[in-house]
């Protein structure tokens, strides 16, 4: 019977950690021992315990009043860990730690990181698809060059395809001549991106119909050699 009750009081006693934390904490800057703040603060807020002070939890921990307060501090500033303020029936104002920025980073960030790994995947098909062949070694580099180095948006990248898909220059040299300057002209979005083209393009039927001789009859070629 003894034997029983114990099992039951550890089945009854256990704490939920997320393998995400554990196998991705050093990821998010963390170290162990503000790992283990973080458990013991899941286990205070489990206890209905929602505002542990420093020296309550540095009574289950190898760290001192001291320290504890300074890592709760780190957390905080890491954008882990956020105190909130509560108002209870008898409007009396309490604080609670709140652990969904650290949720928020190890899901929500992962989901987001996973639909941009999507994103550059398909941006290869969408390549393929439109040269009608599969990619060169360098051209899947330059794309990559873009992506990482340039740190230019998938979907720019695309609007960049499509710029010159849409002028008849369906070349890597004259897509990165695009992303270039719009880069330098402080674009980083596709609606930018477009409403840079329309503007231009404005002005290029005015000079049309005023009949006003022009360098050469490419849209993004006099638009790429403007002066600021």
């Amino acid at each position: 019977m003894t034997n029983k009750f114990s099992f039951q009081q550890i089945l009854l006693n256990q704490l939920q950690i997320p393998i995400e934390l554990l196998s991705k904490y050093k990821q998010l800057g963390l170290n162990e021992k503000e790992v283990m703040l973080v458990l013991q603060l899941l286990r205070y807020l489990q206890i209905r315990n929602e505002f542990p002070t420093p020296y309550e939890l540095s009574q289950h921990v190898t760290m001192d009043e001291q320290e504890c307060a300074n890592l709760l501090r780190k957390l905080v500033q890491k954008n882990l860990l956020s105190i909130e303020k509560k108002e209870n029936e008898n409007k009396q104002l309490s604080e609670a730690y709140s652990l969904d920025p650290l949720w928020e980073k190890l899901f929500i960030e992962e989901e987001i990181e996973i639909q941009e790994e999507q994103t550059i995947g398909t941006i290869f098909i969408v390549f393929e698809q439109e040269f009608g062949r599969p990619l060169s070694p360098f051209e899947i580099e330059t794309i990559n060059t873009w992506i990482d180095e340039d740190e230019i948006a998938p979907a720019l990248i695309k609007a960049g395809l499509r710029e010159s898909v849409l002028m008849g220059k369906l070349n890597f040299k004259y897509i990165d001549r695009i992303l270039r300057e719009w880069k330098k002209k402080g674009i980083h979005s596709v609606d930018q991106a477009r409403d840079a083209s329309k503007k231009f393009h404005s002005t290029q039927s005015t000079s049309k119909q005023e009949n006003i001789p022009k360098r050469d009859t490419s849209f993004y070629y006099n638009w790429l050699e403007e002066e600021n």
